[in-house]
């Protein structure tokens, strides 16, 4: 490593690709750039020393990449469903301190904020609440309960009537409140030495409950009305369950809050969308909400479990490493070399993501005390403070990720799956392969491998570069500043929505790891809840497993005005001030002043669909 050209890339010039590889980090700020000097420094000692020279060669020849390998030295897991309900029936402690059980919805919100953050501090990704509205229903009926206490006692002759009027408002204004609280946390809140917001995701929609559906009403008009100044929160990435008989069919009792989160997504881009009862998700599903699918809003999913309870509480991903497709293609001369070499390579990434597992294991739970002695990991309340972390360890995930099966498709096939249906059923054939033998790895392992539809914020410009510089501008394949995201059809080909959800569909019971279905509309749609609605009802109706919409969000930082906004605001002449919050790649929003290269290159080149509502 040259120290003093990345001194100079990070501090003096800053490179921008380098710098905004991660758009939820500020990477012009001080500890931005000392985040940036060490995490390239950390990569380098986990090539040097942690890595088989199989695994080095591969990542060095471009047909593999690790994802968070700063943080590979220090053993840490990359995400976590946590059983928020569990952590505030019994309390906690941060390590200054122990925190007694709420005994109020604003304070429970509050504990929750701070859970977040303290967890962001032992794992490298993200932190998610699979079951929000379940864990916090309890704390509006005792924020409920407290307010008719208080009212039975004031020297005032009141009936039960008015009583009982008077606490559910107060009970709706205090929810109100502390769902508002959440979310302005959400987006100022640090952690990881104050150089990152935490990556925040909660999943929520299903409970039925009085105070559940205040609960998630509440927070959904939270969201709608925006940060201090109207702004589109960035975090946190909220996933609503859609479950038939709960909130799907017009006689379902949460049928208003699946339309109150279609009416807020038009206007805020959350929340997204998964779907209990895509058959790879109801396999799991027993009419408890810890059987419901949850996902991070990265798309990670995590379900099937070798050695406990098939859930996402208290589990997620142990790493995951992604596979140039692209190259693979470039490299073969027909088929039958495409897929031996597939082969090879998927081997090498296993043996990889075990070699980091084996790295992982033999971390002691005392190095990551919130994730294991507050029991947030399942299965952790058995080790003590010395113990290695293996058995608890392997109830989470290792995932072979992928990426650029449309360009793919377009050196084997000779067109993209949106463009020919021998190349649509030679991408599945592919991503079926690629599955398989990821299934095989758990059966030979007693691991819970998984396959990945890689989520590619950063990666999607650095593959394609370095591949530029081995085989030139091929058109089609390598002539742009990125590689199509995992299985998705290109964002620059004009197919319709329709077209767009049914070809993606199929790849998301392949891709058990994680999957994401997102389409791209013309023009805003705040004022059009009707195609929102109607496009998540298509994905239900193609099985898709999680999926989101994109569409321009601009504000005027001057005089407030929401809406698309060219070069100016129409109203006051604004150029400057002005807000445009975009999807980078289905799930993470964020200002286009933080993106890197390839992901700008990415979203000027995305087809934007007609909005009007959609015929299912």
């Amino acid at each position: 490593m040259n120290l003093v050209q990345l001194y100079k890339d990070v501090c003096v010039l800053p490179d921008q690709d380098l710098v905004q590889e991660n758009a939820n980090v500020d990477g012009k700020s001080p500890l931005g750039k000392l985040a940036r000097l060490s995490s390239e420094v950390s990569k380098e000692l986990a090539t040097a020393y942690l890595l088989s020279e199989r695994s080095r060669q591969a990542i060095a020849d471009n047909f593999l990449y690790v994802h968070d390998a700063d943080y590979y030295v220090t053993g840490s897991t990359t995400c976590c469903q946590i059983p928020l309900g569990d952590l505030l029936t019994n309390g906690f402690h941060t390590g200054h301190g122990t925190i007694r059980p709420p005994q109020d919805i604003r304070s429970a919100m509050a504990l929750a904020s701070i859970i977040l953050q303290a967890n962001q501090n032992m794992q490298h990704g993200g932190q998610a609440f699979p079951t929000f509205d379940a864990d916090l229903a309890p704390y509006v009926e005792k924020t409920y309960d407290r307010h008719v206490e208080r009212l039975k006692s004031l020297p005032v002759d009141l009936s039960d009537n008015q009583i009982e009027l008077i606490a559910e408002q107060e009970t709706v204004k205090a929810t109100y409140q502390a769902c508002e609280a959440f979310i302005h946390n959400a987006n100022s809140m640090h952690s990881r030495g104050g150089g990152q917001v935490p990556f925040v995701s909660i999943n929520y929609g299903t409970d039925t409950s009085l105070w559940g559906r205040v609960f998630i009403r509440e927070l959904l008009k939270a969201t709608e009305r925006g940060l201090g100044n109207g702004e589109t929160p960035i975090f946190p990435i909220q996933i609503f369950k859609v479950k038939e008989g709960v909130n799907f069919h017009e006689d379902d009792p949460n049928v208003d809050l699946f339309r109150l989160a279609c009416q807020v997504t038009g206007k805020r881009l959350f929340p997204n969308f998964s779907f209990v009862d895509a058959p790879f998700n109801a396999a799991y599903y027993d009419g408890t909400p810890a059987s419901e699918v949850a996902y991070m809003g990265c798309r990670t999913r995590v379900m099937g479990n070798r050695h406990g309870a098939e859930t996402s509480i208290g589990r997620g991903n142990l790493s995951f490493s992604t596979l140039n497709l692209v190259k693979i293609a470039l490299v073969s001369s027909d088929l039958k070399s495409f897929y031996e070499t597939l082969d090879a390579y998927t081997d090498i990434a296993i043996e990889q993501l075990l070699e980091r597992f084996e790295y992982q294991c033999k971390r002691r739970a005392d190095e990551f005390r919130f994730l294991y002695a507050q029991h947030v990991w399942r299965g952790s309340e058995t080790l003590a403070p010395d113990d290695e972390l293996r058995e608890v360890l392997k109830q989470g995930t290792l995932s072979v990720g992928f990426i650029g099966l449309a360009e793919t498709l377009r050196v084997l096939a000779g067109a993209t799956h949106a463009e020919s249906r021998d190349a649509e059923r030679l991408g599945l054939d592919i991503v079926t392969r690629l599955a398989e033998r990821v299934k095989e790895a758990a059966e030979r392992y007693d691991l819970n491998f998984s396959l990945l539809a890689t989520p590619a914020e950063g990666l999607s410009g650095k593959f394609v570069l370095k591949d530029q510089q081995s085989f030139g501008m091929i058109e089609g394949v390598t002539d742009r500043a990125f590689y199509t995201n995992s299985y998705h059809v290109p964002v620059y080909q004009n197919v319709s929505i329709r077209e767009k959800i049914r070809l993606e569909a199929p790849y998301h019971a392949l891709c058990d790891a994680g999957h994401i279905t997102y389409v791209e509309v013309d023009g805003s749609l705040a004022h059009n809840p009707e195609a929102v609605e109607s496009i998540v009802r298509l994905m239900r109706q193609y099985d898709v497993g999680y999926g989101s919409i994109n569409h321009p969000v601009d504000r005027c930082g001057s005089c407030g005005l929401e809406g698309i906004i060219d070069e100016a605001c129409p109203t006051c002449g604004e150029r400057e001030q002005i807000e445009r919050i975009r999807r980078i790649t289905g799930y993470l929003v964020g200002t286009m002043d933080r993106w890197n290269s390839a992901k700008r290159e990415e979203e000027r080149a995305r087809v934007k669909h007609d909005a009007r509502p959609i015929r299912t």
